[in-house]
């Protein structure tokens, strides 16, 4: 019994040593996914009304958009971003209007929790301004001619806060030191807030008020100016209030936005700032012009913007 014994422990120490010497199969090497710091953002719109604060960039009538945008994520909280948008547009019926707008712009974006900050610059581009007539009376981007190109170009800062889940507020302040070209500084501030709802709507909306100072002496033939502006400080644009307010649904990366949108400028003061006369005379006031180019619209938007992460 005791041979048998030490004969049995013999075995069972040999197997167990056998069985370590075993070779075992490894499992696979998952290979990492490779992070990408690069993204981009495409997306195309069409709108019942392109309006820019309040006035409108088509004579009231549609206008589709499209942009590109190219991003840098250094980290979850910062981003560089440069980016491009053309907006068809007809500033005038006198003469043949420009019938685009091409825009570059770029900026940093930070984000801290709940804080968010947007900085940047935008140019506003006018392929084939009308420059007809040098001295021309009202400088503005729906004049039919333009003693100089109106392109121009704002720098920009945009801080937001998420104040819950549900509702996020924010800032904008926009700052030239030439107006459409013309000389005229401008700011722009304005306060928005939106709320997001179930199923994919939200409403939202925004007060501001644009400030404009005196244009460059180029612009003025004092005579004619006087003669269809009277009333008015010759160059002097008119400050004016914006706001807007809206519902819209999202679904997926499609948005559908209805937005009422309206200012604080007469008939009067919206011809005198965009040198369109399309209402006519001032019956009240002679050698006074009416322009319906500032009026309150509601205007519908449908837009899509896809993003490198929509695509993976």
């Amino acid at each position: 019994m005791k041979l048998f014994a030490a004969a049995a422990a013999a075995l069972l120490v040999t197997t167990g040593a056998y069985a370590a010497d075993l070779p075992t199969k490894k499992a696979p090497v998952v290979a990492p996914v490779a992070f990408s710091p690069w993204d981009f953002e495409v997306g195309a719109q069409v709108t019942t009304d392109y309006l820019f604060r309040g006035i409108t960039q088509s004579n009231h009538a549609p206008s589709v958009w499209a942009h590109g945008e190219l991003r840098y994520n250094f980290n979850d909280m910062f981003q560089l971003y440069a980016g491009v948008s053309g907006e068809s547009i007809k500033l005038s019926n006198v003469v043949p209007s420009p019938s685009m707008e091409l825009d570059g712009y770029g900026g940093a974006r930070l984000t801290l929790g709940n804080f968010g900050l947007d900085v940047g610059g935008i140019y506003y581009g006018y392929p084939n301004t009308n420059t007809g007539i040098p001295g021309f009376t009202v400088p503005a981007a729906s004049n039919p001619f333009s003693p100089v190109p109106i392109s121009w170009f704002e720098l920009y800062a945009k801080p937001s806060y998420n104040v819950t889940d549900w509702l996020s507020i924010g800032a904008n302040f926009f700052y030239t030191p030439s107006y459409l070209n013309t000389g005229a500084h401008g700011e722009y501030l304005s306060a928005t807030a939106k709320v997001t709802l179930p199923y994919g709507f939200a409403v939202s909306g925004e007060v501001g008020h644009q400030w404009l100072g005196t244009t460059n002496a180029i612009w003025l033939a004092p005579v004619a100016f006087l003669a269809s502006n009277a009333g008015f400080t010759p160059g002097k644009l008119p400050s004016y209030t914006y706001y807007n307010v809206g519902a819209s649904y999202t679904y997926k990366f499609v948005t559908l936005d209805i937005r009422y949108h309206g200012t604080s400028l007469s008939k009067a003061a919206a011809s005198q700032f965009t040198g369109n006369a399309n209402a006519g005379p001032n019956l009240a006031f002679p050698g006074q012009t009416l322009s319906t180019y500032g009026r309150s619209a509601i205007v519908g938007t449908l837009s899509f913007a896809l993003t490198g992460k929509d695509l993976k």
